[in-house]
């Protein structure tokens, strides 16, 4: 209802001069009175109301606006049904002046603090009555130009100033809200609770659920906001469109129209603006209850932005930023901290600045905002300064970080767990990867593709093939997919180990899920059957390998060349070089390496030697395990000097030599009387870990019986 159907003009411009009038109404009347939420804390401001300063009192409680039923039949017959836009301009309307009214009445309160409560509801109805006259005449942008070119009679040109800067607030706030209640729709959007279901049944909950949430939807949000804008765009290109068409040369000839900047203004309708002023009684002790809800839920759907750094702040900040690595920002942070009074947002906001210039810097800072109040460590903190440790692989931080997180009493959520799989199984570290692993599935987690492909090589590289196949019956049994690589690897580790079972197991479920045999799967085949001593089935696998097209490389030759080795089928391995070399083939290192060997074993030294310069004129370096045969063969022929170079050799390279390695040359230097040497050698072999065989022991010692040793000259 229009504020001059509420008001009498009498009444309007008798405000101002009279004193203590009350008004009978004795016509049929109605009362409207509805609550409004606040949107802000008014603000003292010096103004006046009145060029003269004895404003009067007027005696009208304002807590309730009188209007005639007759009237209001009359002006509402006259106006006609009301369209759908209509009514949304008029619930805007109202929403503005329940708002303008709230935060002014404050203003006023303040700026006459002498002023009862009559006098302060009439100023603000004449306040509020020239608000509605001026946006009737072309909106709330004239009001402070009318202010400034022809001051009113009435009201002052500080008032006007502060009436536009309210009008101003209280635009922003409506848009605010407005966007909070758009928020809230896109929470409940299908497309947002599809991804929160999923994200709950992979495990994630409670506060990060909550943010995901909220993230999901302001995107989709924006997105829509985006086409919104763009069909706008579209509408508006049209209208000009048709515009410049009608207008035809003429609108070529106007001026270009400057462009002013967007400001959010209320929707643009004709005709006069029907409204209803809500209650201006808002003192009722639930109404603040009310405010404090509503911020708090603001605070969740519209994230805190971080504090603006300006002055010694900003200079503090970038003394952190500029720090080295060894140097300790624990001063400067506290001095930050101080100038700032950070919340959370601040914290990240830094961090963010940290991880961007100075990586080492960023662990170090990050580490000690774990321990500040103000940063209101969750779990999710430490997890993300884990997993960024471990992808470092600086597994000693990485433990720290978990050590600190025990205890401060937190317990490791599923993520926790996830990314300690990773890095336990990156690291090698069986145990406690094993541990973090149980540790999933005793949340209840179903461990997902990743996490299964950690552990699997896990038990791989700690050469347990079997345990690793375990994995892969119940990512079988789960549903989940398995990649070629990770069968692969099994197939790999079964081959090393000579478990021809597992690795036919292994290939068995790889022909039913249709990975098609490769080199690399035959050449594995043909390894594993050769250490397992089966020089036959893996003959069968090379030949299988040809049939299907692959042509033998250097690698899968050496493996069965190594098959033929180990029954000393010379013959045989001389037969297939043979055959091979009329299709073309070359031997490289990895053949040769396996011909010395064979032929080191077998005391052939010139024959040897003579392979070893083919493997120098391919411009390779010998490999690394070809150093283990000649010093088993030159310590077995008593040739000392080329025994003690190659032994020289491996004792500078020890960490890569395993058990089997130690053994081999300790055995030699045993045949050709080397005992001390082979004492020492043993020495190196328990210090690295290596326990020694009981058929090693027993030659140690028979060989101390009979005193057969031989000094060596070095």
């Amino acid at each position: 209802m229009n504020l001059k159907h509420l008001l009498s003009t009498q009444i309007t411009k008798n405000l101002s001069k009279l004193k203590g009038v009350s008004f009978n109404c004795q016509r049929n009347l109605s009362t409207i009175s509805v609550p409004v939420l606040p949107s802000t804390s008014p603000k003292s401001h010096d103004f006046t109301l009145s060029q003269n300063p004895k404003t009067a009192k007027p005696g009208l409680s304002f807590r309730r606006y009188i209007f005639s039923n007759q009237e209001t039949e009359r002006i509402a017959s006259s106006i006609g049904p009301k369209t759908d836009s209509e009514e949304e301009e008029d619930r805007d309307m109202n929403e503005f002046l329940s708002r303008f009214v709230w935060i002014m009445r404050g203003k006023m309160s303040d700026a006459y603090p002498d002023s009862d409560k009559q006098t302060i509801d009439g100023m603000l109805l004449m306040v509020v009555g020239k608000v509605v006259s001026e946006m009737e005449k072309g909106g709330l942008e004239r009001m402070i130009e009318s202010a400034s070119a022809s001051p009113s009679q009435d009201f002052s040109e500080d008032l006007w100033r502060t009436v536009w800067e309210v009008s101003n607030l209280v635009l922003e706030d409506m848009e605010k809200a407005r966007k909070k209640e758009k928020m809230k729709g896109f929470l409940q959007s299908d497309k947002v609770k599809e991804m929160s279901r999923f994200a709950g049944e992979i495990g994630i909950r409670g506060d990060m659920l909550r943010e995901l949430r909220f993230k999901w939807a302001r995107e989709e949000m924006e997105e829509s906001e985006f086409y919104e804008g763009l069909e706008r765009l579209r509408k508006e290109a049209n209208a000009q469109e048709k515009g410049e068409k009608a207008e035809g040369k003429a609108a070529a000839e106007c001026a270009e129209v400057e462009e002013k900047p967007k400001v959010i203004t209320l929707p643009k309708r004709h005709g006069k603006i029907k409204y209803k002023i809500y209650g201006l009684d808002l003192s009722d002790p639930k109404w603040t209850e009310v405010a404090e809800k509503i911020h708090e839920r603001g605070e969740m759907i519209l994230p805190e932005e971080p504090k603006p750094i300006t002055g010694k702040c900003k200079l503090i900040t970038d003394k952190i930023l500029s720090l080295e690595k060894e140097e300790d920002p624990s001063p400067l942070l506290a001095e930050w901290k101080e100038l700032l009074q950070p919340s959370r947002i601040d914290w990240i906001n830094l961090l963010d600045k940290l991880r961007e210039q100075n990586t080492q810097l960023y662990f170090k800072v990050a580490e000690l905002v774990l321990s500040e109040e103000s940063f209101q460590t969750n779990v999710r903190d430490y997890s993300k300064l884990i997993d960024a440790h471990a992808k470092e692989n600086c597994l000693e931080d990485a433990e720290r970080i978990l050590k600190k997180m025990n205890e401060n009493g937190i317990v490791p959520d599923i993520v926790t767990s996830t990314v300690l799989v990773h890095m336990y199984s990156k690291a090698g570290n069986l145990d406690r990867a094993k541990e973090a692993f149980e540790s999933l599935r005793s949340h209840g987690f179903q461990p997902d593709k990743k996490v299964y492909n950690s552990m699997i090589m896990a038990y791989v590289n700690a050469g347990q093939p079997k345990l690793g196949m375990s994995l892969v019956d119940m990512m079988i049994t789960s549903g989940i997919e398995r990649s070629e690589e990770i069968y692969l690897a099994l197939l790999r580790s079964f081959a090393q180990c000579g478990d021809v079972r597992g690795a036919g197991q292994i290939t068995n479920i790889m022909r039913i899920e249709e990975f098609q045999p490769t080199l690399e799967s035959c050449t594995l085949l043909v390894e594993a059957y050769g250490q397992a001593g089966d020089p036959d089935q893996a003959r069968s696998n090379f030949d299988y390998m040809i049939r299907l097209g692959h042509k033998p490389d250097d690698r899968c030759t050496a493996s069965m060349i190594a098959a033929y080795g180990k029954k000393n089928l010379l013959d045989k391995a001389l037969n297939l070089l043979l055959e091979l070399e009329k299709d073309g083939f070359e031997p490289g290192p990895a053949t040769y390496t396996v011909l010395v060997d064979w032929l080191g074993r077998l005391q052939l030294i010139n024959e040897a030697e003579q392979l070893l310069g083919k493997i120098s004129e391919l411009g390779e370096a010998p490999p690394f395990k070809i150093q283990v045969s000649l010093c088993d063969m030159y310590a077995r022929a008593g040739i000392e000097k080329k025994a003690l170079q190659a032994l020289g050799f491996l004792e500078a390279k020890k960490e890569q030599m395993g058990p089997d390695d130690f053994e081999r040359i300790i055995n030699g230097l045993l045949a050709g009387g080397f005992l001390q040497d082979a004492q020492r050698v043993h020495g190196l072999m328990e210090a690295q870990g290596f326990a020694a065989s009981e058929r090693l022991k027993v030659a140690l010692i028979s060989s101390q019986t009979f005193n057969r040793q031989r000094q060596p000259t070095r």
